[in-house]
């Protein structure tokens, strides 16, 4: 039976990608050896390394306007330290949205750092929106947002307008809709959502923000460092690298970030529509910020648990079960889900209607 991944992350790849990876894995580029055992800095590998870094920002619109792109260890959870570690100054300060857990874990990393103001949180409503009618503070060396909330399924929609170096994690959103990216003075994401399995982290960066925060950075912690390296200051993560290359290439044949939003809209408004039409379920989010790649939902009763249970995993659906700080049920639906796997969960809704 086809399975249909609902999973947050580690989440969905394109099949196209899965079938290239696992070729690599026996026999990479003709060479008679596995991609997982060749040397990082092999000419091949650091094709793919060169490569993934061009295409990264090719699909931002950043190519020749100051960025680097690289590919890291540790997560965005190490990208929360290194963000201070390397932009906020000694005695200097940090502004951060509070919308989500993650955005929460960021704020408690720069609080090691110096003064860090939350402008904003939606904490007291279980982080059920994006906070609004905030303001940056003017001297602050930079400003923190989460562009979307994978466990309580909200989006950012909008991103202030400031004078203040912007920061941004996208780890859940990544390439998945279009913006104009050059707002954005570092934007990091974890691979596992929209580009690759997990252990490897792209860092996008533009490199004029850099050694200005008069901090002694440790080589590991120092994205200037890295650029220098070329994004091998260490071994990096090869085969996470290679499939987010193969991911980002699915990502421009399908006709780049703008030609993935369009199906991504499509996807988010047949689920959505379906929520909000069926008297059995209710959308977690407010609907101004709901998010197009998890979507948050709850049965109004939950006597029909087990009978709705019952039926979607009977459908072959796979990772369906919503974040315990949320409760119910979330449908990630990242850019590799194709709309005939969301129409199963929307017919599986309807089925459900019709037996209770």
């Amino acid at each position: 039976m086809k399975k249909h991944n609902y999973s947050a992350g580690p989440s969905i790849l394109p099949q196209e990608v899965f079938e290239k990876a696992s070729k690599a894995i026996l026999n990479f580029n003709d060479s008679g050896l596995s991609i997982l055992e060749i040397s990082h800095r092999s000419k091949d590998f650091v094709a793919v390394m060169d490569e993934a870094r061009s295409l990264a920002l090719e699909l931002l619109g950043l190519t020749g306007k100051g960025y680097q792109a690289l590919f890291l260890q540790g997560g965005a959870s190490t990208a929360f330290l290194m963000a201070p570690y390397n932009l906020m100054k000694e005695n200097g300060k940090a502004a951060y949205l509070d919308s989500g857990t993650w955005a929460t874990a960021a704020i408690k990393e720069a609080k090691y750092f110096g003064e860090t103001v939350v402008v904003a949180s939606s904490k007291e409503e279980n982080y059920n929106h994006i906070p609004k009618g905030y303001t940056i503070p003017s001297d602050a060396d930079y400003f923190h947002c989460t562009s979307n909330n994978t466990i309580f399924g909200t989006q950012m929609k909008d991103f202030p307008a400031t004078n203040v170096p912007v920061v941004c994690d996208m780890s859940s959103d990544i390439f998945s809709r279009n913006l104009d990216f050059s707002k954005f003075d570092l934007i990091y994401a974890g691979a596992q959502k929209n580009m690759g399995p997990a252990g490897a982290t792209l860092v996008v960066v533009k490199e004029d923000i850099l050694e200005k925060s008069g901090r002694t950075i440790p080589s590991m912690l120092d994205y200037a460092k890295h650029i220098k390296a070329e994004s091998m200051y260490n071994t990096p993560p090869v085969f996470a690298v290679y499939v987010s290359l193969l991911t980002l290439q699915w990502i421009k044949e399908k006709g780049g970030v703008a030609a993935v939003e369009k199906l991504n809209d499509a996807k988010a408004d047949l689920l959505y529509t379906e929520i909000d039409r069926n008297p059995l379920f209710k959308g977690a989010a407010a609907v101004e910020d709901r998010s197009n790649m998890n979507v948050t939902f709850l049965l109004n009763n939950a006597d029909h648990t087990e009978t709705f249970d019952a039926l979607w995993k009977a459908a072959g659906i796979s990772g369906l079960p919503g974040h315990r700080s949320v409760g119910g049920y979330r449908a990630s639906i990242y850019n590799a889900m194709p709309i005939e796997s969301v129409q199963v969960l929307v017919d599986v809704m309807k089925a459900l209607e019709s037996k209770v």
